[in-house]
């Protein structure tokens, strides 16, 4: 066990390591712009972090699954489809949702740019790049952005997601991540279709 906590680890588990939702409130700042690949999003996770993410410059969001788009469908008969929303939330969330999705929303049209793979099944890694004006930061690994992949959860995931403390590694990142966002064949803007 680290003497100083769980954020003396380099693993962010949302277990005994640490959570992933804390390096997110740790390191965002105002003004910071957000770089993140994950096959789910969901507005309970959005406002868990509502107050970190509201003072971003920006986020690019790059879903690593496509299939989300199918949720559109309200016969839902695509089970791996995107969700909107978390499982097993209680009545009282359920409730609040129309109000946290408008909140979500409007935070999606100011400073949120989406975009998805083409492919299904191609792109599986998650990562958590952020640049705060100062210095960048990033965490890769497992994690969605759900409350169960960030660890905001009373029954989160046990994932494994490794903090990248070397700024090459940092800088390779997002380099990495640029070139995927930037290639016309391998993704499309689908910021509409979310907003939708």
């Amino acid at each position: 066990m680290a003497a100083n906590g769980s954020n003396s680890y380099g693993i962010r588990d949302n277990h005994s390591r640490g959570k992933l939702a804390d390096f997110i409130k740790e390191k965002v700042t105002a003004g910071s712009k957000l770089s993140v690949v994950s096959a789910y999003f969901t507005i309970y996770a959005y406002e868990a972090l509502a107050a970190e993410l509201d003072q971003v410059d920006q986020l690019h969001f790059l879903f690593g699954e496509p299939t989300f788009i199918a949720s559109l469908d309200p016969d839902k008969t695509d089970k791996k489809s995107f969700k909107i929303e978390d499982e097993g939330l209680e009545l009282a969330n359920r409730l609040q949702q129309k109000e946290i999705a408008r909140r979500c929303a409007a935070w999606i049209r100011d400073k949120v740019e989406i975009r998805s793979v083409r492919q299904a099944n191609l792109l599986h890694g998650k990562l958590y790049h952020i640049d705060d004006g100062r210095r960048e930061h990033a965490i890769l690994g497992s994690s969605n952005f759900t409350q169960r992949g960030l660890g905001l959860s009373v029954t989160s995931n046990i994932e494994l997601n490794l903090i990248v403390d070397g700024d090459r590694d940092r800088a390779e990142l997002k380099e990495w991540f640029d070139q995927i966002w930037t290639d016309e064949k391998l993704v499309e803007d689908v910021k509409d279709e979310v907003l939708r």
